[in-house]
């Protein structure tokens, strides 16, 4: 927590959480191996401080080893008087306890500052506060000494309450003058008698340029984590963590300057920086039948619950807009943190698949707790459980299945089921690999996994299901189709494409092209690790059932979403009367087939795809696709969401098509798809890199005008998905 202590309004931008509307001049992690390391920049232009924090945690003993953070601030402009107020807190959630062990005295606490606490988890831990020696301070304090560490046992109203107490002792005009002598903690202790105290803050105030360390060591560590062999972990960390990326993705390799290199780290860190442990309750409301649709209830009150506390151990979109877990985003996330660190995201996605419920159901947005429901309007936070997300978790476990098998092909570490292993195996080094380099475990994994991704699938059969002989279709199969439960009139969010248009008004004799194509993936890949974990015979039914589906529904796609007028695959809708017709609104939506690799590289219907993607008047723009064509009524109407921007999610499954099953597969089409596949990336990278060049933040979206970048910033969610773009990981 920091703020400008030059100017009165300093501290009315105190910077605490993480705010689109602080107007920070750009701010990230440059450097996050998402385990040990991180490095982090904050240009805090009002404020005249560009911070930089950088963190390391030694693992050691049974609580968990050290860790330390450095605190490093340096005036954007010099030139200009400095004044920065810095605040750390600490604080114990359950039993334990800590004290200051330093000296106490009013005037502050001399560097370095030491707490000592413990806890049934932490055990014994110190902690130490540690000074520059050439730092400089204010020497002009009310009653205090500036050049120490001011310090409260709690933040609440304090310093407001310490300003105000102190104005009274002088003028009003002083108070403006020199705002960092009066905002300062009140250096006392506020438990009652009995209390034990759990919270400590600590206050900093520097002049110019500062740096200060904070270290915590587990008394049971003996690492001998401090200030003096900081120095040296860092920069050993940030050498690894170089290394690490290059062997990873090889964008030098690849021609790519040092400025695109640092970009593509930028990208991977503040993925990494994103991931969180969320816990507590969530809002649902289960008082209807899942299977009942939602005309016959609609205009009756919903009838939302507190759950029981739950938890989730997830990445996250954007760090000030959308601080929590979404499923639809989840899979994208876990494409790039997998190919980073594989059993890293292997827990994200573990902890996802726990949170399908004994139905099948999972929901789409995990708002857990009062801080999350906080940041999220009412009207959005109760979840329904007939309502579903696309199933992107499949993607990211699809490029597990990928790795673990080319894993093999290469060599590997272990074989078989055996967790025999040497203690080698759980160091620094091989901790991202282990259910790679050990067959046996990868397996495991997905056998523990397998029940529930089947329990979601047939949740998705039941509760998705679209209508057919009531509304007179025949296609092939009479089982195989979808919609989206949930729809609104101008928007389908559960589709994850919010306001893309769809057949209006809404109605039960819908079918969705995007999501009949989620199930189909869906099923293809249960099928390969039903096949692939089955030992004794035992899921034979699974697969055979997954075989038969899997027809069924390559069958009815093209009976029931293929538009011969439109040259393209299409929803379908129905009137009052019951009469069923193609709505066709090309974009997004209509290329889900090509995208999830349903079309046969010599179907004519990848042509008419490809036309669609190359025509200017259609999708393509010079920064990439756009989301609905430029020809189509509804473009740039509304809300301008998914009606026409440019989302990286849905361009990068574009890309991974391309070049997975139509550039390098012999067809009519080789050719050309290597083309679009060439001039796409280009565009795509570009964009991206030249807007993040020019405000220092990557986008939510991108204007398909001019490429600049769109809405919720910094959005280093699937956004980041440009790096694996960059390395051609697909």
């Amino acid at each position: 927590m920091w703020f400008d202590g030059s100017h009165f309004q300093g501290f009315q931008r105190l910077r605490h959480s993480c705010e689109q509307g602080d107007g920070l001049t750009g701010y990230g992690y440059h450097k996050h191996n998402g385990r040990n390391f991180a490095k982090q920049k904050l240009n805090d232009g009002p404020s005249n401080i560009e911070i930089t924090t950088e963190f390391i945690k030694v693992p050691g003993g049974d609580h968990g080893g050290d860790w330390a953070v450095r605190i490093h601030g340096r005036p954007i402009q010099p030139q200009v008087p400095s004044t920065t107020s810095a605040l750390f807190y600490f604080g114990l959630e359950g039993a334990g306890s800590m004290d200051i062990v330093s000296k106490i005295s009013p005037k502050g606490l001399s560097s370095p500052v030491q707490l000592e606490g413990d806890t049934p988890d932490l055990g014994d831990f110190e902690i130490e506060i540690v000074d520059r020696a050439s730092n400089g301070h204010p020497t002009d304090g009310i009653n205090q000494d500036l050049e120490k560490t001011q310090w409260i046992e709690i933040i609440s109203e304090q310093l407001l309450t310490s300003g105000r107490s102190k104005v009274q002792q002088g003028a009003e005009q002083d108070l403006f003058s020199r705002p960092h002598a009066y905002f300062t903690l009140g250096n006392q202790l506020v438990e009652e008698e009995g209390e034990v105290a759990n919270f400590y803050a600590f206050q900093k105030v520097f002049r110019g340029e500062f740096e200060f360390d904070v270290i915590y060591r587990s008394q049971d560590s003996h690492n001998q984590l401090s200030s003096k062999t900081l120095d040296q972990e860092l920069d050993e960390k940030e050498y690894d963590f170089d290394a690490q990326f290059e062997q990873k993705f090889q964008l030098r390799e690849k021609g790519f300057s040092a400025e695109q290199v640092a970009f593509g780290q930028f990208l991977l860190s503040n993925l990494l920086g994103g991931v969180g442990y969320f816990y507590g309750s969530a809002v649902v409301d289960r008082s209807h039948s899942p299977m009942q649709d939602e005309e016959s209830f609609a205009g009756e009150t919903t009838r939302p619950q507190f759950t029981s506390p739950q938890s989730l151990f997830s990445a996250s979109p954007s760090r000030p807009f959308f601080p929590r877990g979404f499923y639809w985003d989840e899979g994208f996330h876990q494409l790039l943190i997998g190919n980073w660190d594989n059993d890293l995201s292997l827990d994200i996605i573990k902890s996802w698949v726990s949170s399908i419920d004994e139905n099948g159901w999972v929901a789409r947005e995990q708002i857990l707790g009062d801080e999350a429901r906080s940041k999220v309007p009412t009207e959005f936070q109760t979840q329904f459980p007939h309502y579903a997300n696309p199933p992107t978790l499949y993607l990211a476990i699809k490029r597990y299945v990928d790795r673990l098998k080319q894993h093999k092909l290469t060599g590997s570490m272990g074989t078989g089921r055996s967790r025999t292993m040497s203690s080698s195996a759980f160091d620094d080094a091989h901790l991202p690999n282990i259910h790679l380099e050990h067959q046996g475990l990868g397996l495991d994994w997905l056998r523990s996994v397998y029940p529930s991704l089947r329990r979601n699938w047939q949740w998705f059969r039941q509760t998705q299901r679209g209508h057919l002989n009531s509304f007179g279709r025949s296609p092939p199969n009479n089982e195989e189709a979808y919609r989206w439960r949930g729809r609104t009139p101008d928007h389908t969010l559960t589709s994850g494409l919010d306001d893309y248009p769809r057949g209006e008004p809404p109605n039960v004799g819908e079918l969705h092209v995007d999501l009949f194509s989620w199930m189909t993936f869906a099923t293809q890949l249960l099928k390969d690790i039903a096949t692939d974990i089955d030992d004794d015979g035992d899921l034979q039914q699974d697969i055979d059932e997954y075989k038969l589906v899997e027809q069924n529904l390559l069958d009815n796609l093209d009976a029931l979403h293929w538009s011969e007028a439109d040259q393209a695959y299409c929803d379908q809708s129905a009137d009052a009367e019951g009469q069923t017709s193609f709505v066709c609104h090309k974009g997004y939506i209509t290329l889900f087939p090509m995208v999830l690799g349903l079309l046969d590289p010599a179907s004519p219907k990848l042509g008419a795809v490809l036309d669609m993607i190359e025509n200017e008047d259609e999708l393509w723009s010079p920064y990439g696709l756009r989301s609905l064509s430029a020809s189509d009524p509804y473009y740039k109407t509304g809300e301008v969401y998914w009606r026409g921007p440019i989302w990286m999610n849905l361009n990068y499954l574009t890309l991974q098509s391309l070049h997975n099953n139509y550039m390098n597969r012999p067809g009519p089409y080789q050719e050309r798809s290597k083309v679009i596949y060439t001039k796409l990336r280009d565009n795509l990278i570009s964009t991206v890199f030249k807007d993040y060049q020019k405000t220092g933040y990557v986008w939510e979206q991108y204007s398909d005008d001019t490429g600049e970048g769109l809405r919720s910033h910094p959005f280093t969610g699937w956004t980041s998905l440009i790096l694996l773009m960059m390395a051609e990981i697909y």
